[in-house]
């Protein structure tokens, strides 16, 4: 039986001869039901008329993504490790030439995930290269997929090991999630954000929305909160969860500015 994908968030469904029939997570405010309906696609199908797009993001960052762009259009990011890579949040594409093209960088030892928008095809991901999967237990009703390789971790933050921390930033979601790379960014830090904190088009500034898609803004609490857990940490680069959304210097300035920016402009009369 396959794994349904919903084509407009791309998260994958578990094993049924029919697809399923509503997406809870589309259903949410926080997303949408696509203007032509309820619409899913299968990993087989996703494969024939679309591929992976691999490219270094800098040294041991790769970008895993893909061409043409489904769904919400996300890049994960693949962290080579000392001990082992990291997958960072994931996509809905595991095919053949996916699975070669991240063995040949070394394959995946664990996956951790920021929020349920990015669950994808995690599922499949983690049976690929028998990994676990990493995933703020706050985030547990809005698996889709249930699967025996999910470790749900509690708490503010889980170190993986090799100067990769998983801070608990809330917000967006109870559990979003980031991950902070100590040796990222030449020493300096990085920290892979997905949307929890997103970075918008003028790249020296990010944003904090519950739903972006609706245009639904954070509470000024919760914007203080992921203020405040980012900064003791340092880094220099901030990379969202799309090609393009990369804070390339001073990040963690950003951040701190923008939380000030966005708490300015809902007390303003």
């Amino acid at each position: 039986m396959p794994r349904h994908l919903c084509e407009t968030c791309g998260v994958q469904y578990a094993d049924t001869p029919e697809p399923p029939d509503a997406c809870p997570i589309c259903e949410d405010e926080r997303q949408y039901v696509g203007h032509d309906g309820q619409r899913w696609t299968t990993l087989a199908a996703l494969g024939n008329a679309h591929r992976a797009r691999v490219e270094t993001q800098e040294p041991s960052l790769t970008g895993i993504g893909l061409s043409p762009g489904f769904a919400i259009g996300q890049r994960a990011l693949l962290w080579q490790g000392p001990a082992g890579n990291l997958l960072w949040d994931c996509t809905p594409l595991v095919d053949a030439a996916t699975v070669e093209a991240v063995a040949a960088l070394g394959g995946v030892a664990s996956i951790a995930i920021s929020h349920p928008h990015f669950h994808a095809a995690m599922a499949d991901w983690a049976d690929a290269f028998d990994a676990p999967i990493h995933l703020h237990a706050d985030c547990r009703r809005w698996v889709q997929c249930p699967h025996p390789r999910i470790a749900y971790w509690e708490g503010e933050r889980l170190d993986l090991g090799d100067g990769t921390t998983l801070l608990r930033t809330g917000g967006h979601f109870a559990g979003s999630a980031v991950c902070h790379w100590a040796a990222g960014a030449d020493g300096r830090g990085a920290l892979l954000t997905g949307d929890s904190v997103q970075v918008v088009a003028d790249r020296d500034w990010v944003g904090f929305m519950r739903s972006y898609p609706n245009l639904i803004p954070l509470s000024g609490a919760r914007v203080r909160r992921i203020r405040d857990v980012l900064a003791p940490w340092p880094f220099e680069r901030l990379y969202g969860g799309w090609w393009e959304r990369v804070v390339t210097r001073d990040a963690a300035a950003a951040v701190q500015r923008s939380a000030a920016r966005y708490l300015e402009a809902l007390d303003a009369d």
